[in-house]
Parts: structure tokens; C-alpha cells; sequence
């Protein structure tokens, strides 16, 4: 089942129906939809989609020549030499018709890897034939994060400054991510998303005709599970030393924020060693690098990294440090002995994820005009939620995962935490209360929102 993505299809449709030729490179990382994203867009298109692999150049070449015979109706094509790209891709500026000729290469990291010389005699055709024909739609996908932004969008690369658009694609969000297991209660599906994340791979591994512990336990901690090995395939993909990146991880994982501790708990230093592997893998968006969000500027020193992709997050978690004991006691046993007991404080962490961007939905549907969200700590408090707004408003939320048992406490207890925000003006402050089920008698000085709320944004 195809679900969301409206507004990447409408842009990639609005590129074809213009008069000119279109060069848009989409990225994301593995497994977050873009192969369904695009199949889908070329579906009903005249089209050439080459999907590329570790293969040899001659392979590939012949893949793209027995497509374009097809796209131009001219078999003898097909015989074609396979020994260079040049022929094929000249070929592509027959093309006259009413609409663009869609070309996608897909996975073209593997594609660029077998033929050192194919980024510049794109930038050639591009520059002599194709931008002005207004015929050619070319579209280069890839999974490789790095490899994207560095080798086609950098400023050394040799299509740099021709892209006439670009899609960053990005996990779904959690309503659309929703949709794909109707028969769970928002509850599970919340908690689906807490997992998964809004990869769309990862989501229908998930069997919503089971419970979400048995998923965790059939497709994570299983040896046979699909995802059991899935965070090792994506840093092995992408990173060199993956032993030390592992090392990193789990020290997030497991609450060493700062790159200090971080440091500490690897065995390296704090300066340039360890600053290396941290910068590595916020680029490829697996942690994030936070501050305290305030109308000051950040101050360097309360810097956090958090694991920002939730199966890493959990398989570092839960996974990576008792895996002596996952292959001995085998997935049911880990899931009773290891997962389960701090099962619920995980989601908590994960909950306060989704109220931030709920409070975001919320913005865009009461069409605030800017704003920024992310949270505040510092020695003596923490924030869950903040919204700072160029209205003069502060938003501050309190995320209560487990069950409330007094509104009136949680109030009292954001008042106080709110006195140590800084620069706080008390006639332009709102509070929020995100919870997964409101309780049965709440509170007026608090806006409350629980999972059917947050729900019904969209």
C-alpha cells in the first residue's frame, strides 16, 4: 500500500508539465520510500528507469540500452555497443513528443562507482543538449546520504549549480505512518512509530494482527526477524571502522550525551578524535546535535547528541549490549528479561519525539508565521517541548506517557518548571500538557492534548 507523499508528487509532476527540462536529484536514507516514491510517479510516464548495482559498467550500460530501444521505439538500439555511456546517453536527445522524457537512475552511487567518468558527461549533455530541449527530465536517486550531497550536490561536483530542484526525503510522519495499521488501537500505532519510525519498510514489516511486543520480538530480537541486523547493514553501507561508530551509539543509547562522556565511554579524546564520528553520523542523520532552544543564542557548552533515528535508537538501546545474552536465552527471553521491564519509560523518551511535532502541526494548522521548536534544560530543570514564535508567544509542554494521576499536580509542576526558563514573559506564555490518554478531570491552565488529538491535527 503507497500512502503520503502528496506534495513530492505534485512537485516531481510539476516539474514535468514545465516548459523546461528538469535535473532533480532525490536522496534519503535506505529504506525511507524512495523507489516507491518514483516507480509510482513514472507508473503511467514515458520513462527509462535504470536501477544500478554492484555490478560490471557493461551490465548496466546494456540494462539502459534495452530500456531506451523501448522508450524510442527503435529495437537496433539495444544492439548497441555496451562499452561506454556516451552513445546511449546521446541517444536520449531523439526524444521529441509532447511531454518530457523521464530518466531515473536509481541508486546512481553504485552506477557513479562503476564509471568514474559518468557524473561529467552528464554535466556535458546536460550543458550542450538537454537544458535547453525542454525534453529531458533527469532524475538521480540515491541512498547513500554522503555520496548525494557530497558528489552531486557539492560545490566540487560536476553537476553542481544545474539541479533545477531536489528532494530530501524524509521518514513519514506519524499520522500518515498511522495508516498503514488500521486494526491498532492509536496507542499501538503511537508506539509502532516509536519503534519504526516513519520508514515505510520498517512499518509494514510490522503484522498489526499481532501485539506490538510480539513484533519486537518476531522481526527486531529474532535471528530470522527482518530488522534484527538492519542497524549494522545501514552503518556498514555508509561508514569505515563501524567497531568504533558502534562504540558511539551505544554510549548515546544509553545516556552519555555530551561529547566528553561520549569520548570517555569510547576511549578517545574529546577533540578531534571523537568530534570526527560525531560529525559522521549527524550527517547522515542517524544523531542530532541539540541546545537548549531559548530566545538567546545556544550556548556551545549544553550541547547534546541524541540518537535521532528510532531503530537505532532502540537496537542500540536494547539490542547491541545484551546480545551475549540474546543469542544464550533466544528473543522471548530477552524481550521478558531485557526489553519489556523498561519498555515504558522508552516510549516516554520517544513521546516527548512526537509532541514536538505535534506542536508543529499545530502551527501549521493555526498558520502561526514563524516559529521553532525543540526543548530546554539546564542545571536545575527540563522542558519536554518549546515553542518559541515571532508573535511574542512561548509555548512550554510537559509529555506524560504513563497514566496521569493528578492535573492539578502536572500543572503545578510546568508552572515551576517554566519559572527557570529564560526571559519568559508571564502575558505571553501557553502551556501544554501532552499525555497519551487525558485524565477524567483536567485543568484550565493547561491546553491538554492526548493521542486522539494529536491524531485529528491533519
Amino acid at each position: 500500500m503507497f500512502i503520503g507523499r502528496e506534495r513530492e508528487l505534485a512537485f516531481l509532476q510539476a516539474k514535468l508539465d514545465a516548459r523546461a527540462s528538469a535535473l532533480v536529484p532525490v536522496y534519503g536514507r535506505r529504506r525511507v520510500g524512495k523507489t516507491e516514491l518514483l516507480r509510482r510517479f513514472v507508473a503511467d510516464k514515458r520513462a527509462i528507469y535504470h536501477v544500478g548495482r554492484t555490478a560490471p559498467a557493461k551490465l548496466l550500460i546494456r540494462d539502459f540500452l534495452q530500456q531506451l530501444a523501448v522508450v524510442l521505439d527503435e529495437p537496433l538500439v539495444a544492439e548497441l555497443p555496451d562499452d561506454d555511456w556516451r552513445r546511449p546517453l546521446e541517444l536520449i536527445s531523439r526524444h521529441r513528443g509532447p511531454d518530457k522524457l523521464v530518466v531515473v537512475f536509481d541508486e546512481f552511487q553504485w552506477t557513479a562507482g562503476t564509471s568514474p567518468g559518468l557524473q561529467g558527461l552528464l554535466q556535458e549533455l546536460w550543458d550542450l543538449h538537454w537544458r535547453d530541449s525542454g525534453q529531458i527530465f533527469l532524475i538521480l536517486c540515491g541512498s547513500y546520504i554522503g555520496f548525494m550531497e557530497r558528489e552531486v550536490l557539492g560545490a566540487k561536483a560536476p553537476l553542481f549549480g544545474r539541479r533545477t530542484g531536489q528532494i530530501f526525503l524524509k521518514p513519514l510522519p506519524y499520522r500518515t505512518a498511522a495508516e498503514l495499521h488500521p486494526r491498532w488501537s492509536l496507542r499501538h500505532r503511537a508506539e509502532a512509530y516509536f519503534l519504526c519510525g516513519g520508514i515505510p519498510a520498517y512499518l509494514r514489516c510490522f503484522d498489526d494482527s499481532k501485539s506490538i511486543e510480539a513484533n519486537i520480538r518476531d522481526v527486531i530480537l529474532s535471528e530470522l526477524g527482518t530488522l534484527r541486523r538492519e542497524p549494522e547493514f545501514l552503518l556498514r553501507e555508509e561508514l569505515r571502522e563501524v567497531e568504533r561508530y558502534h562504540a558511539v551509539l551505544h554510549a548515546i543509547a544509553t545516556g552519555k550525551n555530551t561529547a566528553k562522556e561520549i569520548a570517555a565511554h569510547v576511549g578517545m579524546n574529546e577533540g578531534g578524535g571523537i568530534s570526527y564520528y560525531l560529525q559522521q553520523l549527524v550527517d547522515l542523520r542517524y544523531i542530532a546535535r541539540k541546545s537548549p532552544l531559548t530566545h538567546q543564542a545556544p550556548k556551545r557548552i549544553n550541547t547534546r547528541y541524541v540518537l535521532d533515528d528510532p531503530i537505532m535508537r532502540f537496537w542500540f538501546r536494547f539490542v547491541f549490549p545484551h546480545e551475549s545474552y540474546l543469542e544464550r536465552a533466544g528473543a522471548a527471553a530477552m524481550l521478558r528479561d531485557r526489553v519489556r521491564p523498561e519498555l515504558a519509560a522508552y516510549y516516554g523518551a520517544c513521546f516527548e519525539r512526537l509532541c514536538q511535532e505535534a506542536l508543529a502541526d499545530l502551527y501549521v494548522r493555526d498558520e502561526v508565521p514563524g516559529w521553532q521548536i525543540g526543548e530546554y534544560w539546564d542545571k536545575s530543570v527540563q522542558i519536554d517541548v518549546v515553542g518559541l514564535r515571532e508573535d511574542g508567544w512561548t509555548d512550554l509542554g510537559e509529555c506524560k506517557w504513563g497514566a496521569v494521576r493528578s492535573a492539578a499536580a502536572l500543572e503545578k509542576d510546568l508552572h515551576l518548571r517554566a519559572a527557570h526558563f529564560p526571559n519568559l514573559r508571564g502575558d505571553s506564555i501557553g502551556l501544554h500538557a501532552f499525555v497519551r490518554k487525558k485524565p477524567k478531570k483536567t485543568t484550565a491552565g493547561l491546553q491538554w492534548l492526548d493521542l486522539e488529538d494529536l491524531y485529528a491535527l491533519g
